[in-house]
């Protein structure tokens, strides 16, 4: 298979430099041709002003048409080998490949291997997706063949042939004719099929995967009777273009022209035949068409417009409004910020005088200067908001877009700056278009408080202010004030504005103003404070919920940490819909969720759970992260559109076979032999636990943490508890004067067949061995007891051989080279002693950015 890959791309790479200078001279061409046409281009822009906006609606149409087209043909190239997928995922998929095919050096056949997983996602294989995109690519150059044929006659026969086409149609047949001999050869097994086997023999296993559910004939016509239909689509985007800027569309001409256009795109793939389809299309117009050279490019533009352009625009929305993107959360942020800077800078900067002059006949200049003055509040108030509505407030996104609105408006009334205005405009579109992003609540008996208590000041400053303005000597402002002055001044002074530009003459007045300011931020800021500050979730948990969550376990069970999900640091929500909960903990507006469901082991009935889950997290103003899921799990937190990264893997010990026999133990066995010399014994005690034994514990517990300078952990594990572990089997290693050297305890497994350990500590002097001694007796036990397996727990960070994307690899990095983790190692390397089976363990999330908080969330959730 490596060998086969590595000739095609030796194959393909030679093709690529071709195209590139192939692509790179019509580029140079098509501006040599704008530079000598120059003076009859210049009035393109008229022409197209002048087009007719309804025939421009309807190339618009057309173009969704064509887009939705374009996904049922690739629904039906996937019918054809046997598989099936949406058509949304058609739509995505055909969106993202034809805008990378822009900057890939083979253009559209190159883009075809990409963008595969959400595909594989639905359980189709990697194979049946390359060859079903094959047929798509395939289909798409035969279609372009098929409907040449008549036009290319036609040109013959009226001799009215143009310079290159013939040889691009020859070329295209020769193609089509090499790649249809390949294809048949495939299906029949024949030449090209043996010297694809002789090359990589692993090829045949893909292929008998492929044809097991047989190659559908009738799905492959209905796939080329759509593409058809998008040739003909094109024509038709060639005389609505001539229809839109006034002319009698002709069907003779849109069809050669796009023909001739579609061809130089096959032959010159790079930046999707950017400058030879211009120049060629608008040639042929000029010299065949019967258009002059103006309103042959004019016509050429909006044709591009139609058939590439707008799905280039809506190719690059599918990628920023993919759900679970960055991108999301951070753009809206980053463009509030800009827009909070902008404002600054406008206000800082002189305005246009001419502006100002045309302004003032239809304001009077104290509003001028009030607007400059609160469009830099706004400004402040907007880079301010921009920190909070990249954490997800939902008031800060309310916020961001009142903001925006006023900030629209302040540009407008403080010197017609319309610039800046269709800037606000912009992120105000940015908002709403991503308002789904903003959903975490704030704190609302917080904002009751908080505004109460804003009103409480403004009363009392309201009263202070009037009163001080209407008793106010003269000598302080000059300004005798009148009942109405004072509470115009109270009021204008409390938000800060000053629009009767008080000047104060003496210290008592300068004061007075300040301390009016004063309370006017303070109340502001209370206010702003209350209405962005985060919601945290506070319940306690009542004696029924807990007892309803253990029967569940009881009944549910089957994971070794469901024990920790009925923990004193759980919560719970339970399904209305199902009988079945999920535990979970909130830190920093994640509820960080241990594992999954605990239900009927049922798909449907976990997906359903896990959707309440999700909707109440959505009322709450939370986001649900799960943590330490099953790699059995994924596909169900795949049907909710979820990401998930590897943690760790667990260790599962086979007790059936584990033996301290053979060579590979004899380490283990002279640990034990070296234990039993030295009067070191084993010692099992079984519940309920005596309170001595209870302090002996207590003691190693408190020294190996201070040893290690660690600190009790929970969530998904457990920590030093009396009461606890009074109730559950211990096993300790001795000295000959009975003092407890090492430990561990063992705790419910609801895993079938399974038991599972928790604390494992020991003090500064225990012997060496002493933790491999401790396992190889909790192993005698286990098999004395009749389990079959013994869950050793998680090793953290370990076990990513091959990274998926960023996130994996970072993990890798840190847990192979970065010193910090290295304990990790040491875990990773005493569990691998006792040769267990590794399972994968998952963090489940929403989008990339939750990966920059969840660490965090995640540390706090850990800790008691």
């Amino acid at each position: 298979m490596l060998k086969m890959k590595s000739y095609q791309l030796n194959l393909k790479n030679k093709n690529y430099y071709f195209k590139e200078i192939l692509g790179f001279l019509f580029l140079l061409f098509a501006v040599y041709f704008i530079r000598h046409q120059s003076y009859e281009l210049k009035h393109i822009g008229s022409v197209l002003r002048g087009s007719e906006f309804n025939w421009i609606l309807i190339g618009l149409a057309v173009t969704l048409l064509y887009i939705a087209t374009q996904a049922y043909m690739y629904v039906y190239s996937f019918r054809t080998v046997g598989a099936k997928i949406r058509l949304w995922d058609g739509v995505k998929l055909f969106l993202k490949r034809n805008l990378i095919s822009v900057f890939l050096p083979g253009g559209g056949v190159t883009s075809l291997a990409f963008f595969t997983k959400e595909i594989e996602q639905q359980h189709i294989s990697k194979s049946r997706i390359n060859f079903a995109s094959y047929i798509y690519g395939f289909v798409g150059i035969f279609t372009v063949f098929v409907v040449a044929i008549p036009v290319m006659l036609w040109l013959i026969i009226t001799n009215q042939q143009f310079a290159g086409e013939m040889w691009a149609f020859g070329s295209v047949g020769v193609l089509i004719i090499i790649l249809g001999w390949a294809t048949w050869s495939l299906l029949k097994r024949g030449l090209i099929f043996r010297l694809v086997i002789r090359l990589s023999p692993e090829i045949e296993l893909v292929w008998n995967e492929i044809m097991a559910d047989k190659f559908s004939y009738k799905a492959f016509i209905q796939t080329v009777l759509i593409s058809l239909l998008i040739e003909f689509m094109g024509i038709a985007h060639l005389m609505i273009a001539m229809a839109a800027i006034g002319k009698v569309p002709s069907f003779e001409a849109a069809a050669v022209g796009y023909i001739i256009a579609t061809l130089f795109l096959i032959i010159s793939p790079f930046l999707r035949g950017m400058g030879a389809i211009e120049l060629s299309l608008t040639l042929f117009l000029k010299q065949y068409g019967g258009f002059n050279i103006t309103e042959a490019a004019a016509i050429t533009l909006l044709y591009r417009l139609f058939e590439f352009w707008l799905p280039l625009v809506a190719g690059i929305f599918s990628f920023i409004f993919n759900k679970g993107n960055i991108f999301l959360r951070i753009f809206p942020a980053v463009l509030l910020f800009g827009l909070g800077m902008v404002n600054i800078i406008s206000v800082s900067t002189p305005a246009i005088k001419s502006r100002v002059k045309l302004l003032s006949e239809f304001f009077p200049i104290q509003t001028i200067y009030i607007s400059n003055f609160l469009v830099l509040i706004i400004g402040i108030l907007l880079i301010i908001t921009s920190a909070f509505l990249i954490r997800g407030l939902r008031n800060a996104w309310y916020f961001a877009l009142g903001l925006c609105m006023f900030s629209l408006v302040g540009h407008i009334t403080k010197a017609f700056d319309y610039e800046e205005s269709l800037i606000a405009l912009f992120v105000m579109i940015a908002l709403l278009l991503t308002q789904r992003q903003y959903y975490i609540r704030t704190n609302r008996n917080l904002q009751s408080l908080s505004l109460g208590a804003a009103l409480w000041i403004f009363a009392a400053v309201t009263i202070y202010g009037i009163v001080g303005f209407y008793y106010l000597d003269k000598q302080h402002f000059d300004i005798d004030f009148s009942l109405a002055a004072s509470v115009r001044s109270t009021f204008d002074n409390f938000i800060l504005l000053n629009s009767a530009g008080l000047i104060p003459h003496t210290r008592f007045a300068r004061s007075f103003l300040y301390s009016i300011n004063l309370f006017g931020v303070a109340a502001i800021a209370l206010v702003f404070y209350a209405f962005i500050k985060p919601y945290f979730l506070e319940r306690e948990i009542d004696e029924s919920e807990l007892n309803n969550a253990n029967k569940l376990l009881e009944k549910y069970g089957n994971s070794p940490v469901d024990y920790f999900k009925t923990y004193a640091d759980k919560l719970f929500f339970f399904s209305e819909e199902h009988e079945g909960f999920l535990a979970y903990r909130v830190a920093n507006n994640f509820a960080i969720v241990l594992e999954e469901p605990v239900c009927e082991d049922n798909m449907s009935v976990k997906s359903d759970i896990l959707r309440e889950f999700e909707r109440f997290c959505q009322q709450q103003g939370i986001k649900p992260a799960y943590y330490r899921v099953d790699s059995l799990s994924l596909d169900l937190f795949g049907y909710l559109g979820k990401k998930w990264m590897v943690i760790g893997q667990e260790a599962i010990l086979d007790l059936n076979t584990f033996s301290l026999e053979g060579k590979d133990r004899k380490s283990m066995r002279n640990a034990v032999n070296s234990m039993q010399k030295k009067g070191f014994i084993t010692k099992i005690y079984e519940a309920p636990i005596k309170e001595g034994l209870l302090q002996k514990l207590k003691l190693v517990s408190d020294e190996w943490l201070k040893s290690m300078d660690r600190e009790e952990l929970v969530f998904s594990q457990g920590m030093f508890d009396w009461d606890q572990l009074k109730h559950q089997p211990i096993i300790t290693l001795e000295n000959d004067d009975e003092k407890v050297l090492a430990f561990l305890n063992v705790i419910p497994d609801y895993a079938p067949g399974e038991a599972t350990y928790d604390l494992i500590r020991k003090t500064a002097d225990a012997p060496g061995g002493n933790m491999d001694v401790l396992i190889i007796e909790l192993i005698n036990y286990c098999k004395g007891k009749g389990y079959q397996y013994l869950n050793m727990g998680l090793a953290p960070m370990s076990g990513i051989e091959k990274a998926r994307d960023l996130p994996e690899r970072t993990i890798k990095f840190a847990y192979e080279k970065i010193q910090q983790f290295r304990h990790y190692r040491g875990l990773r390397d005493f569990k691998e002693k006792f040769d267990p089976l590794w399972r994968n363990k998952y963090l489940v999330y929403e989008n990339s950015y939750d990966l920059l908080q969840l660490p965090m969330a995640i540390s706090k959730v850990m800790k008691p």
